[in-house]
């Protein structure tokens, strides 16, 4: 059950991350960096994709993903039509992945160490959902301070 609720949840949210960038009037306010923000929308974006497709592609859903963290916060540009693009095939990855896992794995160890102590695999994956939800509202609050909308 909780992997049905998970995926629902990354399913939402990826489509309202959609939804965000549809509704920027000017494509590249997507990328705008205001003084005192850090990320523009567009490498929140990339960010989310990258993160998703390396910890529930590659690691649950043996996708072969290969993640490059560090475009994901310095490409600029990307064109608002293959950032939607990706999410749907970030959705898609998570559709396969997620409901394939066997629920008795979700007390197992999370494959790889990426806080300070391992996790449980159930653990790892409720901590990806509020994290998109986090940069899902900070996408959210850069597109209404950019667009004054």
């Amino acid at each position: 059950m909780l992997l049905n609720d998970l995926t629902t949840l990354f399913h939402r949210d990826l489509n309202k991350l959609k939804s965000e960038l549809s509704q920027y009037r000017d494509e590249h306010n997507i990328w705008a960096v205001p003084p005192g923000i850090t990320n523009s929308a567009g490498n929140l974006a990339l960010h989310l994709i990258g993160n998703l497709n390396t910890y529930i592609g590659a690691e649950l859903g043996l996708t072969g993903y290969i993640r490059d963290r560090d475009a994901e916060f310095s490409l600029r540009y990307v064109p608002r039509a293959d950032l939607l693009k990706q999410i749907d095939e970030t959705i898609a990855v998570i559709n396969q992945a997620l409901p394939t896992l066997n629920p008795t794995l979700l007390d197992k160890e999370y494959p790889l160490l990426v806080f300070k102590e391992k996790t449980t695999i159930c653990y790892f994956l409720v901590h990806l959902a509020t994290h998109l939800g986090y940069h899902l509202g900070q996408v959210n609050y850069h597109r209404r301070l950019v667009e004054g909308a």
